[in-house]
């Protein structure tokens, strides 16, 4: 028996369709991923689960022994009290019963209300609360004793996990449970709800995380819900066929209205003859056309370039800050070249914002310079600077006021530029406070793409964006020819944009790799970076730097390591060959019609080949710079 059943579910917000007719069965063990745009309505989901929301129509069936815990998105505030006591006024319901009963006792303990108040206590386990919160406690490695408000925002999400573990909950709720986590927080949370025992209902945009956990994705879409077995790149793949077979259903739907349209103006003596069911039926296929929601457009993400700067962005000589006692940056020493897309990585609070100010000459060094290129044109992203007036609409925000924007010299209609980053006219005079934290965001990177600029420092620009929207922002970021500082916590987005990655270590030392998190994660166990300011780093080719694994070594080859630099070639020009004829077979038009395990075997093959193929040429990369 399914722990959860919606059935013919649907919730609306005013004209909004969030859920129509939503049909969905969560059974035990699973661990469900639900993705969708901003603003579909994943959270509402969620909170309809939970009982916060009530549905408009349609059933939603829990059994009475389920029970159910809530991670919400919202963090905590610093608060002035244990996480003991935190985590133990999680069921404030029951703190209550036990405090009324501690001071019932005392005062009439042969009361029918003590006995009342001792089974309702009995029955929801509060007899077992502070062992609950002590083991809970342990599993989550939390110090009981620690004040709240003395802790990181990942430590902070890990009391709120606490809360909702307090009850051994049957189904576990999770909302955006990544967001504003630095990586080592993702990733030992990644590695919980691996071996968690429980089913795991989440929403998040984090390709990585969902890739590392979901059995199954729900996807909420002009009020569907719609299942994919596997993770997130199965979903990938079995959401472009559904696309394709959608655009094909709709192209034949239209063109049997279109022939009953014709049909039905035709002239006196066909209408005296006319089938009135037919007549009923196009009737019908009008209707149903209206009521046909189409798929939202795709945004369309530009960046409002500046003339180049110089060659020179950034020159780095022996930097140092500290604040007190903490070492933000010791003794650092760089260059950072035009076109260069230097990703930040390291823990929430190790300072990455801080040589970002350094760079820019907002904080004086302790001791050490920076150096500034010419021509800057800088554009900078912060979320915690840019603030929202939540009374302003969409238009005003952006547009100040005018009606046209000019984007690398061409003059768009505000509603058009809106447009792009996926506002409707409604939607665009809409407030800043009716928003969702993904709609707020494409609010601000619709603010600064406006701005000309050959700079872009981007700090954590991907919180709360939907994974199409953080796609093209990839692609954009890409294409763009100025200079990229990223701080950013999303693995797969720093793989596809960075060239080069600075991970800050303790006590201000920053190494400095080439590629992305992936190529630092790989290499970092048995490859050394190299030293600060070393002239072979500053000297790499930019047009090859995405290829590379790791920090360059200068040495000569051994003969294996000869023998092996010979055969990669035409290891390579295999390896392209194959991939090549997979791709063909691929493209036929009925390769998707074959038997699933065929097609599911071959798109195997070809993931592998890619795989075998781009570790075969950073190899030769890697050889051809030691040899050198």
């Amino acid at each position: 028996m399914a722990l959860i059943t919606l059935d013919q579910v649907s919730l609306a917000y005013g004209s909004i369709p969030l859920l129509n007719q939503a049909t969905l069965n969560i059974d035990s063990g699973e661990r469900l991923c639900i993705v969708g745009r901003n603003g579909t309505g994943k959270s509402s989901l969620l909170k309809l689960l939970t009982g916060e929301n009530v549905p408009d129509s349609g059933i939603i069936r829990i059994p009475q022994s389920t029970r159910i815990g809530y991670l919400q998105q919202t963090l905590p505030e610093r608060l002035d009290v244990t996480v003991r006591t935190m985590v133990y006024n999680s069921d404030p319901e029951l703190v209550e019963l036990i405090n009324s009963w501690n001071l019932l006792i005392e005062q009439d303990p042969g009361s029918a209300e003590v006995d009342r108040l001792h089974h309702e206590i009995d029955v929801r386990g509060g007899w077992s609360l502070d062992t609950s919160v002590n083991q809970v406690l342990s599993r989550l490695g939390l110090d009981g004793e620690v004040m709240v408000k003395d802790l990181s925002g990942g430590w902070r999400r890990r009391v709120l996990l606490a809360q909702a573990l307090l009850r051994d909950p049957d189904v576990l709720l999770l909302d955006e449970p990544t967001n504003h986590l630095d990586i080592e927080a993702i990733l030992w949370m990644e590695q919980f709800f691996s071996s968690y025992r429980g089913t795991v209902v989440f929403i998040s945009h984090d390709r990585r995380f969902i890739d590392a956990l979901a059995t199954r994705i729900i996807e909420l879409d002009r009020g569907q819900l719609t299942s994919f077995n596997g993770n997130y790149h199965d979903y990938l793949q079995l959401k472009a066929k559904l696309l394709e077979e959608e655009e094909r259903q709709n192209q034949l739907f239209d063109k049997k209205l279109s022939q009953e349209e014709v049909w039905i103006r035709q002239g006196i003596k066909a209408r005296r003859t006319r089938n009135e069911g037919r007549v009923r039926a196009l009737k019908a296929l009008r209707e149903q056309r209206k009521q046909r929601i189409e798929r939202q457009g795709k945004a369309s993400l530009q960046i409002s370039a500046a003339d180049k700067s110089g060659k020179m962005v950034f020159e780095v000589e022996q930097l140092s800050f500290a604040y007190a006692e903490n070492k933000v940056v010791e003794n650092f020493s760089t260059l950072v070249e035009r076109g260069d897309k230097i990703a930040f990585i390291g823990p929430n609070g190790v300072g990455k914002s801080t040589l970002i100010k350094l760079l820019l000459g907002e904080l004086v060094p302790n001791t050490g310079q920076v150096k500034q290129g010419t021509k800057l044109e800088i554009a900078y992203f912060d979320q915690t600077q840019e603030h929202l007036d939540p009374e302003r609409t969409v238009l005003d925000t952006v547009a100040e006021g005018n009606d046209q924007i000019v984007v690398n010299g061409v003059s768009k209609h505000i509603y058009s530029y809106l447009q792009d980053f996926l506002f409707s006219p409604d939607r665009a005079r809409s407030p800043i406070k009716a928003l969702s934290g993904g709609e707020r965001n494409r609010v601000l990177l619709a603010r600064l793409f406006t701005r000309p600029a050959n700079l872009l420092i981007l700090d954590e620009p991907t919180n709360d964006l939907d994974m199409e929207t953080l796609e093209l922002l990839e692609e954009l970021l890409i294409d763009f020819p100025g200079t990229l500082l990223l701080v950013s916590h999303d693995r797969e987005f720093v793989d596809a944009v960075a060239t080069q990655t600075w991970v800050f270590e303790q006590q201000g030392k920053i190494s400095e790799w080439v590629g992305g998190y992936s190529d630092w994660y790989r290499a970092r166990a048995g490859r050394k970076p190299a030293e600060a300011g070393d002239a072979s780093q500053k000297n790499l080719q930019k047009s090859d730097v995405r290829k590379k694994a790791g920090p360059v070594k200068n040495r000569k080859l051994s003969y294996k390591l000869k023998v092996e630099y010979d055969e990669l070639p035409n290891k390579i020009e295999q390896l392209e060959q194959r991939l090549t004829i997979l791709q063909e077979e691929i493209s036929q038009s009925d390769f998707y019609t074959r038997p699933q395990d065929a097609v599911q075997s071959t798109l195997a093959a070809m993931e592998e080949t890619e795989q075998q193929l781009e570790a075969a040429m950073e190899r030769w990369v890697e050889l051809e710079d030691m040899q050198n």
